[in-house]
């Protein structure tokens, strides 16, 4: 008797990827073991944390929305409509979920047993290659083009826990190895393989591969006596070799390695062995790569016993970094990755200076980083900026008590620097009595920019109101936000203060469209990208959280987002200003990978016309803001 639920199950799945690949009768047997789900509106399949399923996930009915946790706020990073997959994370990786399914609307799933499922993945190449460029390139699917690039994080994490990404990365290897032909004597090879220092040799034909000998190879058939060393190499090499594409990810290098039972992989132009030999892949540049990802790195931070460790792991962010824009990562998630690690390694200086101080901390004090650290916002190698708030004490112990946190910031400010953080031009670190505090003495500060922000000697930095806690004791930062929060609640004095200094720099474009460029100096005639453009779109959204009492959300792009969230009147404005930065971002991050520059200053000659007019068309949201800024705050005056 025929199972009708089963059937109608097949029936659905067999529209979409990768079931389309399989037969009506495997897909009968796979769902009679499927499992019917229904989810309320706002009910959770499952969270960030929570112990993977024996089951992935296809949407039969409804929406399930994706979320994960940055900046203590959950951020939304997609949708998943009928046909769309999720949950595959048990396939490959055997960690908690890094993200979170809650159902848009009401919704029912079909869950589908990963046991059952995976003999037919590993049977199936088609099945098998949809799934990982589904997790590798996180996109639901990887057959839409519209969604194509786009995340889903259900292999990044972004707490400091462990971040990981390195299923995005292509893998780096061997290319252009040592090869051999099929008739070399097997004493031949092992004297090619002594001489070049590896441990495999891919046996070639007419530049197409035909096999591979390894060491184990020479250890189980040569050195045990089973064949004369003087026999040609044919007779012992592993064949036919396991072939895969340039630019395979680490997790496709790793699940294939995994499938055939294999240290070594041939990488040929077209991934078959019948195109010609590129490169090798083998187990240690697997290990090499999960080395350089975030996970490993900032464990590496909590292990560092000095500077110079701790630089060689920030040195290693800007391959990461690379390696990411070139699998084409969306930059905000790139910030939040390199963000956590800046944090790592800031943590590790401030205990290491801690460690070399005669005394232990004679109070509670916590370190907080502010500017573009603060907003999760520094990619490329640009100048420290910190503070440090100590707890209150008696008047007669708060000069020694203040001497022994000026020494540790100096301490930790140097060491910031040794590992590449530059020392900030106009000192805003907390090696400067003005910028280490008690909470008290701080709050007197704040409030004299926030009530007195035009009064002369106490110019306002705007930078300062773009903090995060970094080490130490969180309350204390907690005790300044109230304080702040308190004293900007319909200060339109404030308000107007910030607005205009948000107005200081207009849409760089002239009358006629032209790039606004330096006139003179050692930067004529290039674009400044962070004061023309990308400063007025910090400043911006600085000035509208604040506004609206949004506590806890640091970065520009998530401060545009809540703003779209808080407004949605508005939406469309904070929407393009918040793609609008991300697009500024990464000219201003890849013109400095380029360069090895901060990325400020771009060659407006060394763009493509049509990046001319994507850097154009960024402008624009520039405009819509600050006009609604001036609206909002009633800067009429401001021209």
């Amino acid at each position: 008797m025929k199972n009708s639920i089963a059937e109608r199950i097949a029936d659905f799945l067999k529209n979409y990827p990768p079931f389309f690949s399989l037969t009506y009768s495997e897909l009968v047997t796979i769902s009679n073991e499927v499992h019917v789900v229904h989810v309320e509106k706002n009910h959770v399949l499952f969270k960030v944390g929570d112990k993977t399923h024996p089951f992935f996930y296809v949407v039969k009915e409804g929406a399930i929305g994706l979320s994960v946790t940055s900046d203590a706020e959950e951020a939304l990073i997609d949708k998943c409509d009928e046909g769309d997959i999720l949950g595959l994370r048990p396939f490959f990786a055997k960690n908690d979920y890094l993200m979170t399914a809650k159902a848009r609307e009401e919704s029912l799933l079909y869950a589908i047993p990963i046991e059952v499922f995976k003999p037919y993945v590993l049977q199936n190449q088609d099945v098998l290659s949809f799934l990982l460029e589904s997790f590798a390139s996180n996109t639901r699917n990887p057959y839409d083009k519209e969604n194509k690039g786009k995340l889903i994080s259900e292999n990044v994490i972004y707490d400091d826990q462990s971040s990981e990404i390195q299923y995005f990365q292509p893998i780096s290897y061997v290319k252009n190895p040592i090869t051999t032909s099929r008739k070399t004597a097997v004493q031949s090879v092992a004297q090619l393989m002594t001489q070049h220092k590896i441990g495999s040799i891919i046996i070639e034909e007419k530049e197409l591969p035909i096999g591979i000998i390894t060491d184990k190879d020479l250890r189980s058939k040569i050195a045990t006596g089973t064949f004369p060393i003087s026999i040609p190499v044919e007779q012992i090499m592993s064949a036919p070799v396991i072939t895969v594409p340039e630019n395979i990810s680490v997790a496709e290098t790793q699940l294939m390695m995994l499938k055939h039972n294999v240290g070594h992989l041939c990488v040929t132009l077209d991934g078959t062995n019948k195109s010609k030999i590129m490169g090798i892949i083998s187990e240690h540049d697997v290990v090499v790569a999960q080395a350089n990802n975030p996970g490993v790195l900032l464990k590496q931070t909590k292990r560092a016993t000095r500077s110079k460790e701790l630089k060689a792991i920030r040195d290693k962010l800007s391959d990461l970094i690379q390696n990411s824009l070139d699998k084409n990562i969306p930059i905000q998630h790139i910030c939040n990755l390199v963000g956590e690690i800046n944090i790592g390694i800031t943590k590790r200086a401030v205990e290491l200076a801690i460690e070399k101080m005669d005394q232990t901390p004679p109070t509670r004090f916590a370190w907080m980083n502010i500017g573009s650290q603060g907003r999760k916002e520094q990619l490329l190698m640009t100048d420290q900026d910190n503070a440090l708030v100590f707890e209150d004490v008696e008047e007669e112990r708060y000069d020694a008590v203040k001497k022994y946190f000026l020494e540790l910031a100096d301490k930790v400010t140097k060491t910031l620097h040794k590992i590449g953080y530059e020392l900030c031009p106009a000192e805003m670190m907390a090696s400067n009595p003005m910028w280490c505090k008690s909470v008290t003495d701080w709050n007197k500060q704040y409030n004299s920019w926030i009530n007195k922000p035009g009064e002369k000697g106490i110019l306002m930095c705007s930078i300062f109101f773009d903090y995060d806690f970094i080490y130490g004791d969180e309350k204390l930062v907690d005790a300044i936000t109230e304080n702040i929060f308190k004293n900007v609640e319909n200060n339109q004095l404030f308000f107007a203060y910030l607005g205009t200094d948000a107005l200081k720099n207009p849409p760089p474009l002239g009358f006629f469209r032209q790039f606004l460029v330096e006139d003179d100096g050692e930067h004529k005639d290039t674009f400044d990208i962070k004061s023309r453009a990308i400063m007025p779109l910090i400043d911006a959204a600085r000035l509208l959280v604040l506004s609206q009492g949004v506590r806890g959300i640091n970065n520009t792009f998530q401060r545009f987002k809540k703003m779209a969230e808080l407004e949605p009147q508005n939406a469309d404005l904070f929407e393009s200003c918040a793609e609008a930065f991300s697009i500024l971002t990464l000219f201003r991050t890849e013109e400095g990978l380029l360069n090895n520059s901060n990325g400020r200053y771009l060659n407006l000659n060394d763009l493509s016309k049509s990046d001319k007019v994507k850097l154009k068309n960024s402008f624009q949201p520039i405009r819509d803001i600050q006009d609604s800024i001036k609206n909002r705050f009633q800067l009429t005056y401001f021209t």
